[in-house]
């Protein structure tokens, strides 16, 4: 059986949206109707490069556009709240970037407001959807692993640029908001083998120097209802990158090697009683399986594991981290324009 494609609006003309937006939706038969950006320009070269129906003049006439049935939203972190809120008033279902907000207060006013459109919302952490992260999963429900003790997320990368976004306090930038949240939202999806969400038991952390607020680095301890320990750790001005995840278990562990960006290193090293193993996954992009699961929920009600409650969850454990590392909580950003 064959559905009717999504209906898809791009916000703003972001690096990362061939990768997360455009090949999952040309993969998936999805279109991409319209794209606005701040620079009408450079959203004309996008939607010229990647084949997008309509270039709209404002985000604000791209939320409203009635064939725009999802908005994804790509911007600048401190941006991501604000227009999550928009598109949903707009009737909308959103596709965000993570994080989902700049701080709890704006993810429990997305909550809200996903309550109230009765839209569908959900945070890209598109990495639970590839095989490599359901493998994890699936060698601590098969019992391989034994009983959950401990697991070590590492979300480090070389520095941006100076004056990148990522480095902006108001834009609410820093290494937790860009690469830990991967780290902890991939610990909070371990609840079922642990007895339940991990707590915070203490956070540091070293701020960028210029950029004050600004964390560049920040490791998190967390601990488990059953007792098994969570080290979280992100780097935003590292030597090389590392996204890693070790699940140690009472009868073995297991490494995923890149859980994050698995269509560059698939493998995941498995240490047990019958010896060691690498397992390769497959390399289709993380992004691909997203939207297919995305689109799966919209056309057919199949099961979605992400939204605005798991959002608000994510964005309360990042402003803990934040306040127990002595950082203060991201802020609140106003676009100069809004619906």
């Amino acid at each position: 059986m064959t559905h009717e494609p999504l209906r898809i609006g791009v916000l703003g003309a972001a690096r990362i949206a061939e990768l997360s937006i455009v090949g999952p939706a040309r993969a998936g038969g999805h279109r991409i109707v319209a794209v606005a950006a701040r620079d009408r320009a450079r959203a004309t070269a996008f939607a010229e490069q990647h084949g997008v129906e309509r270039v709209v003049g404002s985000y604000a006439e791209l939320v409203a556009d009635p064939e725009v049935e999802v908005v994804y939203n790509p911007l600048a972190n401190g941006l991501h709240g604000p227009w999550n809120v928009a598109a949903l008033a707009a009737g909308k279902h959103v596709l965000t970037e993570k994080p989902s907000a700049s701080n709890a207060e704006e993810a429990a006013e997305i909550h809200e407001a996903v309550a109230e459109a009765g839209t569908v919302f959900m945070e890209g952490f598109h990495y639970l959807f590839h095989p490599v992260t359901r493998r994890l999963h699936e060698l601590l429900r098969s019992g391989e692993l034994g009983e959950l003790r401990h697991v070590e997320t590492v979300m480090a990368m070389p520095a941006p640029r100076d004056g990148d976004p990522r480095w902006s306090f108001p834009l609410a930038g820093g290494a937790l908001m860009d690469v830990g949240c991967y780290a902890l939202h991939a610990q909070r999806m371990l609840a079922p083998w642990a007895g339940g969400a991990p707590r915070l038991v203490s956070a540091g952390g070293g701020e960028r120097a210029d950029a004050p607020g600004v964390d560049e680095w920040l490791d998190a301890d967390l601990e488990f209802p059953n007792g098994a320990t969570g080290s979280a750790r992100c780097h935003m001005a590292h030597h090389e990158v590392q996204f890693s995840c070790r699940i140690v278990g009472s009868r073995g562990e297991a490494t995923a090697m890149n859980f994050v960006q698995p269509h560059l290193d698939d493998r995941i090293v498995v240490r047990a009683s019958a010896g060691e193993r690498t397992e390769e996954l497959g390399r289709r992009s993380s992004y691909t399986y997203q939207l297919d699961a995305f689109a799966a929920h919209l056309r057919q009600g199949a099961p979605l594991a992400l939204d605005a409650g798991d959002a608000l969850a994510t964005m309360r454990l990042i402003d803990d981290c934040y306040r127990a590392a002595g950082f203060p909580v991201r802020p609140r950003t106003v676009p100069p324009t809004t619906v």
